[in-house]
């Protein structure tokens, strides 16, 4: 980690508008993004094609030392998602990879696997990180640390709605059930449990626009950091 090259971490759980959130601050500060979540479903995704079992924590944590990954921050949407050249954000973001990534990520030879090539991504001019322990493990020197939370309801609102635009079917009920017990799973395992770091801005989006919520984090960036500095 290099502490001349700053870093806002973005953590919370899946429904609360991070990714929206991080590409769009990526694009206002023109700072590189991380988006941490999207690797583990990506670990997720290539466990399922190369037909390694999910509890085999070593033979997953194996396929991450060749990942060819780039995200790429899109107007108002969640980030892009290159691998190997091919966009697979649609694909990695459907119920089975989120809930895979989520069994994967209690493994702590995994994320051992690819914590340095998460904190490779700490480039200049700066880095917006996006996950779930951004703030708490991977870069714990970083200058702000945000933690959005929702409530459990809205958040399975906000991703009925995104799974059904894309033509994705599913069940409400279903889904407020998945969610739920990703939130169990991810808050009670042992390595890098979902919590706010020491010191995180804790920002609640239940009754909150992402203009509204970009406005607030995007004011407290202004005042934490010398933006003209890192621009110049």
């Amino acid at each position: 980690m290099q502490a001349d090259i700053p870093v806002v971490t973005i953590d919370g759980p899946s429904g609360t508008g991070k990714g929206t959130l991080c590409s769009r601050i990526s694009r206002w500060l023109d700072w590189n993004l991380l988006d941490s979540g999207a690797l583990y479903r990506i670990l997720a995704l290539l466990a399922q094609q190369q037909q390694v079992p999910v509890a085999d924590a070593a033979g997953v944590a194996a396929l991450a030392r060749d990942l060819n990954v780039r995200f790429m921050a899109a107007d108002d949407e969640p980030v892009k998602v290159i691998l190997d050249g091919k966009d697979v954000g649609s694909r990695i973001r459907q119920e089975d990879c989120g809930n895979a990534a989520s069994s994967l990520a209690e493994h702590g030879i995994v994320r051992a696997a690819i914590l340095g090539w998460q904190r490779s991504f700490q480039q200049p001019p700066g880095l917006v990180a996006d996950g779930r322990d951004m703030g708490t493990v991977v870069f714990p020197g970083a200058g702000l640390k945000v933690f959005l939370t929702a409530n459990p309801q809205v958040r399975a609102k906000r991703r009925y709605k995104q799974l059904n635009v894309k033509g994705i079917n599913v069940k409400f009920a279903d889904l407020v059930g998945s969610i739920a017990e990703r939130d169990k799973r991810d808050k009670q395992r042992i390595h890098s449990p979902l919590k706010p770091a020491d010191g995180a801005v804790v920002v609640d989006t239940s009754d909150s626009g992402i203009d509204d919520v970009f406005t607030q984090v995007a004011a407290i960036i202004e005042k934490r950091f010398d933006l003209s500095a890192i621009r110049s």
